[in-house]
């Protein structure tokens, strides 16, 4: 100190500057009640970017493509004023690629739970506005908690996916976050339903979360589905082809079996969708739904007793028998376009939801092949797992015969059809209306696999192959072929073997099969059943 103020005397004032410090502003005390409005103001602004998603011209141009919005999907699926979001404020934290400049409230996905004609429902809707939808980790944390949450109290998920696939910019993140969805898809499989509405398109990894949902449904000219797009087939394997032919909704609804329904646009989409949901249970923990119906448990049915031609080889469609027998004619069919030779779906008897399977005489004559097996048994298997009974309606010759069946694995999958009747422990009710040939009867449901109620209609043929094949190798050199065949019409194309055995339970006129349906779901209602104890069976994949 000594020392720097004698240099300060001997420099003089004049040449060293003063040191001037000029003090401190005392700090502007925000009050309390200011702070909670800024707040608030911001939490408004926020909601609002959150609910324009990419902006204006995005949204329009969303609806230019005949497309609706993120969340004017959920508004139509759900019961109006019942949706409460979940993590509307989320927003991702890549800051790759400039992507820090490109933050939007939400991060492309929009995600909570509401109510479906009164029953609580999660859904997620991908906003193709925002980064093309595309998949971050963010987006996929939204999705998973509410996979979460459906799990935890036993409610149903809908996907509503419109998606260009993962988001580059993020890379392996983008893929972890489709990891951690499929694992809550397979961990949800069996436990609660699971439907994904493809509404725009779904390719690459992303394909895989709708894959193992239970129901998939697309719309007509908007969606698409596939591994890898036409430039890159046209790059790896020098194919032209474009988006619809490769994955368009016709493609997977008739030839791929990959989605169950294809409807006109979004809204006709998400009303049936708000119509298959009413056929589910919200989850495994509760019975098949019920709901009150006008239509009487007690009528009868005169028009059935007609309804099958006398000659065996005639076709009729099974749809008519369905839409007469089930409560108000309503029967929603499930996989309409693809293997059309069995015809399955949920339809009610007394208010009761049930599944029918059936084999359609009016399609190569209801033989099962490779794709109606496969169709029939994932069809079971979903009734089973939710507690919906099974009707299932048999007018089968056989399995199909030929190379390309038995070069295509028709042991294996039709092996499919015949564990998921074995394995299921619902309320099984079978109606045998005219064929039941060979290995084919065993496999519909029959009372070998423990069938709680199996009819035959006075038209049943219950043999191990139809009269003609069988004339033809017990009597191979017999000149009276057509005696023969009469004979063993008279001894085994009827159902007298198989009722005087016990294999059926009743011989019953057509007009009583819906009476004798709905009683037997009521005396069934409370059935239990269940299988050796396992971690889980070998299903032949």
């Amino acid at each position: 100190m000594f020392r720097l103020t004698t240099t300060v005397a001997r420099l003089g004032a004049a040449r060293v500057p003063a040191m001037r410090y000029a003090a401190a502003a005392p700090a502007e005390v925000v009050p309390a009640w200011l702070q909670q409005k800024r707040t608030s103001e911001r939490i408004e602004q926020e909601r609002k970017q959150a609910h324009l998603g990419g902006g204006e011209a995005r949204l329009k141009a969303q609806h230019d493509k005949g497309k609706l919005t993120a969340r004017e999907r959920i508004d139509l699926l759900l019961d109006p004023g019942t949706f409460r979001e979940s993590d509307i404020f989320v927003t991702h934290n890549c800051s790759d690629f400039g992507m820090e400049k490109q933050k939007v409230v939400g991060d492309g996905v929009v995600a909570g739970y509401g109510r479906v004609n009164g029953r609580l429902v999660y859904v997620f809707s991908q906003d193709f506005s925002v980064l093309g939808g595309s998949m971050s980790w963010s987006n996929a944390q939204k999705i998973c908690k509410i996979m979460d949450q459906a799990m935890l109290v036993g409610a149903p998920v809908v996907g509503l996916n419109d998606s260009g696939g993962a988001r580059i910019q993020e890379g392996v993140e983008a893929l972890a976050g489709y990891a951690e969805i499929f694992q809550r898809n397979v961990n949800a499989s069996g436990v609660i339903p699971q439907l994904s509405l493809i509404m725009g398109p779904c390719a690459g990894g992303a394909v895989y979360s709708p894959a193992i949902t239970d129901f998939t449904m697309m719309v007509k000219d908007t969606s698409y589905l596939f591994v890898t797009g036409p430039d890159v087939i046209k790059s790896v394997t020098n194919e032209d082809v474009d988006m619809e032919t490769l994955g368009g909704s016709k493609v997977h609804t008739s030839k791929s079996g990959v989605a169950h329904n294809a409807f006109e646009n979004d809204v006709d989409a998400l009303i049936q969708t708000r119509e298959l949901l009413g056929f589910l249970p919200n989850s495994n923990r509760e019975p098949a739904p019920r709901r009150e119906t006008h239509d009487p448990t007690d009528r009868l049915v005169p028009s059935l007793n007609m309804i099958v031609p006398p000659d065996s080889h005639t076709a009729y469609d099974i749809k008519d028998v369905i839409n007469k027998m089930v409560d108000e004619e309503e029967f929603f069919e499930i996989n309409s376009n693809f293997a059309k030779n069995i015809v399955v779906g949920f339809a009610r008897f007394g208010g009761r939801s049930v599944g029918i399977v059936a084999n359609q005489p009016a399609v190569k004559s209801g033989v099962l092949d490779i794709d109606s097996s496969v169709k029939g048994a994932r069809f079971v298997r979903f009734c089973d797992a939710f507690n919906i009974p099974i009707v299932t309606l048999v007018d089968v010759p056989g399995f199909l015969p030929g190379v390309g069946q038995e070069h295509g694995g028709i042991i294996r999958h039709g092996a499919k059809l015949l564990y998921a009747y074995a394995e299921a422990t619902v309320p099984k009710i079978t109606v045998i209306t005219r064929k039941a040939y060979g290995g084919a009867y065993d496999v519909m449901s029959s009372k070998h696999l423990r069938g709680d109620v199996n009819y035959a209609w006075p038209s049943a043929e219950i043999a191990v192959m139809g009269a003609k094949g069988a004339v033809a190798i017990l009597y191979r050199k017999d000149p009276n072929l057509v005696q023969r065949e009469n004979e063993y019409v008279e001894k085994f194309a009827n159902p007298f073997p198989a009722a005087r055995k016990g294999f059926v339970d009743d011989i019953i006129e057509p007009s009583t099969t819906r009476v004798r349906i709905c009683e037997d779901l009521l005396r069934l209602e409370n059935k239990q059943l269940s299988n050796p104890k396992r971690k889980h069976g070998n299903i032949p994949l």
